[in-house]
């Protein structure tokens, strides 16, 4: 489930999710971050993904093997392009995984990354003498940049190809 604020709404991330970025300390994780706000994919997902499945030409990707046991092919915005050709060690046919990483490696590195982010957001606040937002870059995970990229992606797909885009089995 995803982060929801006293309302119970769903929390939105704003500008989080490039304070984090910012805060990465990262060469690879900036990009794992962009495809996953961009495209919804589960971060096995990413840390999977192989060139020989990634299409920047016709901009998608295929997951040939998923959580749910099917395969898909994800929409690849330009953003997610760039983020993909950022980490692109060669202008040749690549082959192999496109991130030498671990699931739990991004795990790590999102959580470091999200502390030093609240710690410089936390040092601004002080800084001009305002109360910080308690919520604000607190209480987030990794998966929830796929709440918030089901969010993004629901209001330009309709519900019928989200759901193929995403790999949700139901609404």
């Amino acid at each position: 489930s995803s982060p929801a604020d006293a309302s119970g709404a769903e929390r939105r991330l704003g500008d989080e999710v490039e304070r984090i970025l910012a805060a990465t300390g990262s060469d690879i994780l900036p990009a794992i971050v962009r495809l996953a706000i961009e495209t919804a994919m589960r971060r096995g997902e990413i840390v999977s993904l192989r060139w020989e499945h990634v299409d920047l030409k016709r901009r998608v990707a295929h997951l040939p093997s998923t959580k749910n046991g099917s395969s898909r092919d994800v929409p690849l915005s330009s953003k997610a392009v760039a983020a993909l050709e950022s980490v692109r060690r060669d202008t040749g046919t690549a082959v192999g995984k496109v991130f030498d990483v671990r699931e739990d490696t991004v795990t790590h590195a999102f959580d470091r990354a999200l502390k030093r982010a609240r710690s410089i957001y936390l040092s601004e606040c002080e800084d001009v003498g305002e109360g910080p937002d308690a919520r604000y870059l607190t209480d987030l995970r990794f998966h929830d940049l796929r709440h918030e990229a089901t969010s993004r992606l629901a209001d330009i797909f309709p519900l019928h190809e989200l759901t193929k885009i995403t790999g949700h089995k139901d609404t």
